[in-house]
């Protein structure tokens, strides 16, 4: 185990702001993302010329860069920066880039923005991977991420004699949280036989299954725990974090290809570290905020986490043994490609979640990705 970060318990996230969620803003990404880091910034109790840091991910070009944000919002000066070129697996990490900066001294106030049109405009369901060598790899057919991710959950299913009934507990138990969330996409009631009725987007995968794609963007800001402010909310401490790749990610979109057990993800690989970095135990979490590309991946992640032994992860969701994604997940609040699971840990920690709120919630564990690479986030009152 190497040495426990020096940025830990001394950063904290101090804000969370959105833009309006919908299937068809008639804005651009760029006035999106404005509207979610001015809300941000504003809920920490800052000023626009308080901040100096702004880091942000896009796939495939679907986002706008940084530096545009901050000339939109009329930053004065930026000592840090970061524009990644990542999907799903960013948010946790780039929090930690920034906490990670403002502990080195690079800067201040450091903002995390996920913005897009992914309903409007390039929609992450129906993109093919492309380029390098997947050109070659991926199978005829085999050209969107629902179709990649469902082989993934396929093979889980086999090898840990899960059945439908047991992927469905995924989306059934979101769906009752995200009756109460007014920022949910989806919150109409579903059954188990609702459920089984629906046709396949891809096998095992229904459409309740899979993420629901908005248009809008989320936004954190990031500061050092004892920073003196005025915030809405009290600070929320990074307690814990971790990223890892396991072996051959990255390559090119069919990457995913070459991963020797689809039955196991990135949680995996990281699980010793972040929580040999911990003081909070699994087993003392007051909620989880796990990313649901697909519903699937939550199943990946309580196992690869040790949240529940193999096989058993649709049992701890089933009964409700933690809560699991209490905005609905991306399943039913929208895509934001997880800016918002990081966002709903701090709300919860706070008291101010929209809808479900866990009473006394002190942590939270949040993880961002489902396949080979990924991060994740164990968050905590200060």
């Amino acid at each position: 185990m190497s040495k426990r970060p020096a940025f830990l318990d001394r950063t904290a996230i101090v804000g969370v702001g959105f833009s309006d969620l919908s299937r068809n803003s008639g804005r651009s990404v760029l006035a999106l993302a404005a509207d979610a880091v001015r809300a941000a910034i504003a809920d920490a109790g800052l000023e626009t010329s308080d901040i100096d840091g702004i880091a942000t991910f896009s796939w495939q070009n679907d986002s706008v860069p940084a530096q545009a944000v901050a000339t939109t919002l009329g930053v004065p000066r930026l000592n840090y920066i970061l524009d990644a070129a990542m999907g799903g697996q960013a948010p946790c990490h780039l929090v930690a880039q920034a906490a990670m900066a403002v502990e080195a001294g690079l800067a201040s106030h450091v903002v995390v923005y996920r913005a897009l049109n992914g309903r409007s405009g390039l929609r992450v369901g129906r993109v093919r991977p492309s380029g390098g060598a997947s050109n070659y790899r991926l199978p005829i057919g085999l050209n969107a991420y629902p179709q990649v991710i469902a082989l993934w959950a396929r093979r889980y299913m086999i090898e840990t004699d899960t059945g439908p009934e047991d992927l469905a507990a995924v989306p059934l138990s979101q769906r009752r949280f995200a009756a109460d969330n007014p920022r949910a996409m989806v919150t109409r009631p579903l059954t188990l036989d609702s459920y089984l009725a629906e046709p396949f987007v891809a096998d095992p995968f229904r459409k309740s299954d899979c993420t629901s794609e908005v248009d809008g963007a989320c936004a954190v800001v990031v500061s050092a725990a004892d920073a003196t402010r005025v915030g809405v909310g009290a600070p929320i401490v990074i307690h814990s974090a971790a990223y890892a790749a396991g072996p051959q990610p990255g390559l090119d979109a069919a990457d995913c290809q070459l991963w020797g057990d689809y039955t196991r993800n990135y949680t995996s690989h990281l699980a010793d570290r972040l929580w040999g970095w911990s003081a909070i135990r699994r087993e003392d979490l007051d909620c989880a905020q796990l990313y649901d590309c697909f519903s699937s991946s939550v199943l990946l992640a309580i196992e690869g986490l040790g949240l529940a032994p193999r096989g058993e992860a649709a049992d701890f969701v089933r009964e409700g043994r933690l809560p699991v994604n209490t905005n609905g997940g991306l399943l039913c609040e929208g895509y934001l490609h997880g800016m918002n699971t990081v966002a709903e840990a701090v709300l919860q920690l706070q008291g101010r979640a929209p809808g479900y709120q866990v009473a006394n919630a002190a942590s939270c564990l949040v993880t961002s990705g489902a396949l080979m690479d990924g991060s994740a986030l164990v968050l905590a009152r200060s």
